[in-house]
């Protein structure tokens, strides 16, 4: 007997669990951490940069969960990407960069916050998995980056 599940993506976690999500995802983009992503990052003040702010739906980033800073700025080809928790909790970010339109900063941006959702869903999802003691029997990513995963329950 099989079953097939679609799990509809739903981000509710403390800091460190969203800076891991997003620390993955950005790796397979081409982006990297900024060298000083620790701290709050002023907001780019030339006329020739462009921002567009993008909120992650169905997201929550728990307050007092761990972590000292809600922040996290990566950066690829003068391209900054800054993650951060929004004043209602929502997980958000905020896209900059000089000679793209504010459109393309938000099609990348919401391409990132895709492959942050989809880390965040399938590492919840495994961790769930082998806390109900089931077995990964196949698992695959298809050309447009949708992950199949065959378990079997013990």
């Amino acid at each position: 007997m099989s079953c097939v599940c679609v799990v509809t993506p739903l981000v509710i976690a403390g800091w460190p669990a969203i800076s891991a999500a997003v620390t993955a995802a950005v790796g397979t983009m081409g982006f990297a951490l900024a060298k000083d992503s620790g701290r709050r990052h002023p907001r780019l003040q030339s006329d020739n940069k462009t921002r567009a702010e993008i909120e992650v739906p169905q997201s929550e980033v728990l307050e007092g969960a761990g972590g000292s800073s809600e922040e996290l700025v990566v950066e690829k080809d003068g391209i900054r990407a800054i993650f951060s928790r929004d004043p209602r909790g929502a997980l958000r970010v905020c896209m900059e960069g000089e000679g793209l339109s504010k459109s393309e900063l938000k099609k990348i941006g919401e391409e990132l916050i895709g492959r942050v959702t989809q880390q965040y869903v399938y590492h919840r999802l495994m961790t769930e998995m082998k806390n109900r003691n089931m077995i990964v029997v196949d698992e695959e990513v298809s050309a447009d980056n949708a992950v199949r995963i065959r378990v079997r329950n013990r």
